[in-house]
C-alpha cells in the first residue's frame, strides 16, 4: 500500500496525497532558445511526460520562461542553483514549480524572499539532493555521500523553508548507484510525509540507465514509496518518459497500457515468437488501452498464458497456431500468424 503523503499541485498535475504517480523528464536544449526548447517539450509530452523540467541558469533563460510556460502542453519546472533572483524571476514569469536547494542560494534573507514569492504564487518547490552535491559538513560527518547524509541534507534544506512558513515541497535524494538510492528514499519515507520524487541520478546510457532505474525506482514503488519519477538517461530525453511509463506499468501503477507476454523460446518452439511479437508491438505502438497480448512458442505453457490474456497465440506444430481469445474456445489457425493476430486484435479494439 502506498504511503499517504502531502499533496502539491504543479500546474494541472497533482503530486502526492494518493494522486497517480507522474512521469517527468528534462530538456537538454538551450532554454533561452524558445523554439528549440518548446519543440523538445512538445516531443517529451508526446512521449509521455506529465511534467518537464528546464534549466534556468541566466537571465535570458528566466525571460524565456514566460513564453515557454504559456505555450507548453505540460507543466514546467525551473531547475535553478545558487541564484535566488533567477528563481524569483522564473516564478514571476509563470513557471509551475521550482527545483532548488535553499542552502545554496545565499543565506536566510534570500531564502525568505524566495519563500515569500512561491507562497504568493502558490508554486511548489522540489528540494533535490544528489550524492555528488552533498554539503561539505555532512560529507565530513558521515565520511562521504551516504544515504543518511543525503536525507539529512534534504530535511535541513526543507527546514529552511519551513521556518519561513512554506510547506509545499517535494524531496529527492538521488545517488548514481541503486542501493544508496533505495536506502535514502526508504529513510526519507520513514522520517517525513513530503511527496518523494524518485530517480537514480546519472544512470548512464539508455541500456544501463533503464536497468538501474527499473531496479531502483521499481523497488521503491513496490514498497509504496514514491509520488513522481524520472528515468535519467544520457542522450535523447525522449527515451526517458516511455521508460518511466514502462516501470509504472510493470509495478501495476499504470493500467492504460498494452501488456505483452512472450516466452523465451526453447527447443519445443514451433512458431516465430520474436517476429510475431515484434509485429504486434509495432502495430500497437501508441495505443493506450488496458489490453494484454500473449505469444507463446508451444502448448506447454502457451494455452494457460493465452487464457490469462485478452488474446494469445501459441505454436501448435506443423506451422499452425492455437488462437485463444477471452471467452471463446481455442481455434487452430494457419498462414501468416502475425497478421492473423494483429487483425484479431484490431477487431477486438474496434
Amino acid at each position: 500500500m502506498a504511503k499517504q503523503t502531502r499533496q502539491v499541485k504543479v500546474g494541472n498535475v497533482l503530486i502526492g496525497g494518493g494522486a497517480p504517480v507522474s512521469v517527468q523528464s528534462m530538456t537538454n536544449t538551450d532554454t533561452a532558445d524558445v523554439e528549440a526548447t518548446l519543440s523538445q517539450i512538445r516531443a517529451l509530452a508526446i512521449a509521455g511526460a506529465d511534467i518537464v523540467r528546464v534549466s534556468v541558469y541566466n537571465e535570458d533563460c528566466a525571460k524565456a520562461v514566460r513564453e515557454l510556460a504559456d505555450k507548453s502542453p505540460v507543466p514546467l519546472v525551473a531547475d535553478i542553483h545558487f541564484n535566488h533572483k533567477l528563481a524569483i524571476a522564473a516564478v514571476e514569469n509563470g513557471i509551475h514549480k521550482l527545483r532548488i536547494n535553499p542552502g545554496n542560494i545565499g543565506g536566510e534573507a534570500n531564502v525568505r524572499a524566495l519563500a515569500d514569492c512561491v507562497k504568493a504564487h502558490h508554486i511548489p518547490v522540489r528540494i533535490g539532493v544528489n550524492s555528488g552535491s552533498v554539503e561539505k559538513g555532512i560529507l565530513e560527518k558521515y565520511g562521504g555521500p551516504t544515504p543518511q547524509g543525503m536525507v539529512e541534507s534534504a530535511l535541513e534544506h526543507a527546514r529552511m523553508l519551513e521556518r519561513c512558513g512554506f510547506y509545499d515541497m517535494v524531496l529527492s535524494m538521488k545517488a548514481s548507484n541503486v542501493p544508496d538510492t533505495v536506502e535514502a528514499y526508504r529513510l526519507a519515507s520513514r522520517q517525513c510525509d513530503y511527496p518523494l520524487h524518485l530517480g537514480v541520478t546519472e544512470a548512464g546510457l539508455p541500456e544501463q540507465g533503464r536497468m538501474k532505474s527499473a531496479i531502483g525506482i521499481g523497488a521503491l514503488l513496490l514498497d509504496g514509496i514514491g509520488d513522481t519519477i524520472r528515468v535519467s538517461l544520457t542522450g535523447d530525453p525522449c527515451l526517458e518518459p516511455p521508460a518511466g511509463i514502462e516501470i509504472l506499468q510493470h509495478v501495476g501503477l499504470r493500467k492504460n497500457c498494452v501488456e505483452y507476454v512472450s516466452c523465451p523460446t526453447c527447443g519445443r518452439t514451433c512458431i516465430d515468437v520474436g517476429g510475431i511479437m515484434a509485429r504486434v508491438q509495432k502495430e500497437l505502438a501508441g495505443v493506450q488501452v488496458p489490453f494484454k497480448v500473449a505469444v507463446m512458442g508451444c502448448v506447454v505453457n502457451g494455452p494457460g498464458e493465452a487464457r490469462e490474456a485478452d488474446i494469445g497465440i501459441c505454436g501448435g506444430g506443423n506451422g499452425t497456431g492455437l488462437l485463444i481469445k477471452r471467452g471463446e474456445a481455442p481455434r487452430k489457425v494457419t498462414g501468416d500468424l502475425a497478421q492473423i493476430l494483429v487483425d484479431e486484435i484490431h477487431a477486438m479494439m474496434d
